[in-house]
């Protein structure tokens, strides 16, 4: 079922959201997030993914990408394919609590699409929205940063390792960023006036 959020432009700056079936919270558990993070690495290295913004909440994860050869598209849908089956393999090894309830969740979900093996860990849409200005961008890095703030997880964007806010704050980062789109100004963050 289209949504239509496609990707017309590989080579665009690109505002996509992967989330997890049935929103069940994966991420929860660092094993599955370091999946993420590394595959994540491994498209860098060698599919030519630009990654300007991102964070891994505990069943979604938002992206600020382009794809450096054009191929967006095949990136994205050869990370979400590697992940999911790693994640599966993670859960059926490692000594996971939730393991019964999740395989039928994921095998549920992948009942609903022709294509699907027999589980489907992402959902099948990207929410992808080119990115086509300046202010744009802002908001969006904005956005990305501030979900863990929002979700009461840190008060400060930059303290959640599992963001690019700490590269904007100077600190170190779990992934190469990319900034090329930056303002002069340190960090474009949406703050909460309380």
């Amino acid at each position: 079922m289209s949504t239509g959020y496609k990707i017309i432009e590989q080579d665009g700056l690109h505002y996509v959201t992967f989330q997890v079936v049935r929103w069940v919270d994966l991420f929860t558990r660092k094993a599955y997030r370091d999946i993420v993070i590394d595959s994540l690495k491994y498209c860098q290295e060698h599919k030519g993914l630009e990654i300007y913004a991102f964070v891994i909440m505990s069943n979604h994860m938002h992206l600020l990408i382009r794809s450096g050869i054009g191929k967006l598209s095949d990136t994205i849908r050869e990370f979400k394919s590697f992940t999911a089956k790693q994640i599966l393999l993670a859960i059926d090894s490692e000594s996971e609590s939730r393991r019964e309830w999740m395989l039928n969740l994921f095998e549920f979900a992948a009942k609903q699409h022709k294509r699907n093996e027999k589980y489907q860990v992402w959902t099948q849409e990207n929410h992808a929205e080119l990115i086509y200005s300046d202010k744009f961008i802002f908001q969006k890095i904005g956005y990305i940063h501030e979900n863990p703030v929002r979700a009461g997880i840190v008060e400060k964007a930059e303290d959640y390792v599992y963001s690019s806010a700490g590269d904007f704050a100077g600190k170190s980062c779990l992934l190469d960023i990319v900034q090329t789109y930056m303002p002069t100004e340190k960090i474009p963050v949406m703050r909460t006036v309380k």
